[in-house]
């Protein structure tokens, strides 16, 4: 009985873990089209500078750190190599966040009204 009830539990959690990472995936691309339809257009009208290019970073970064369905994997029966690659995901995740929150901040700060940019 327990044996039957782990297997269709598994089997639920095989598919909720699928299910995570399409829609993963689908948010990822979302966030790469939008990056593309953004940086054309800014092309298009002569506005590409790093200004833009580094807003629509930050937006395609944001959407990047919305994909997080490759933790649910090891959440049921995990092996030694899911458990590494989870501490390898978590590490480069931890990096990520930490560098784009350090680039949302300097950039909130460089869009900020201040002496330097010759508001008193």
């Amino acid at each position: 009985m327990d044996a039957a009830l782990e297997q269709h539990f598994n089997l639920i959690a095989s598919y909720v873990a699928l299910a995570i990472e399409c829609g993963a995936v689908f948010v990822v691309a979302f966030g790469a089209l939008q990056a593309m339809a953004a940086l054309l257009k800014a092309i298009a009208n002569g506005q590409a500078t790093g200004l833009v290019g580094r807003q629509i970073w930050l937006r395609f970064a944001t959407w990047i750190l919305l994909a997080l369905a490759d933790i649910l994997r090891t959440a049921v029966a995990p092996t030694w190599d899911d458990i590494s690659k989870l501490a390898v995901i978590a590490t480069i995740r931890t990096m990520l966040n930490y560098f784009l929150a350090k680039d949302i901040m300097a950039f909130d700060k460089s869009q900020e009204p201040g002496p330097e940019r010759g508001v008193v």
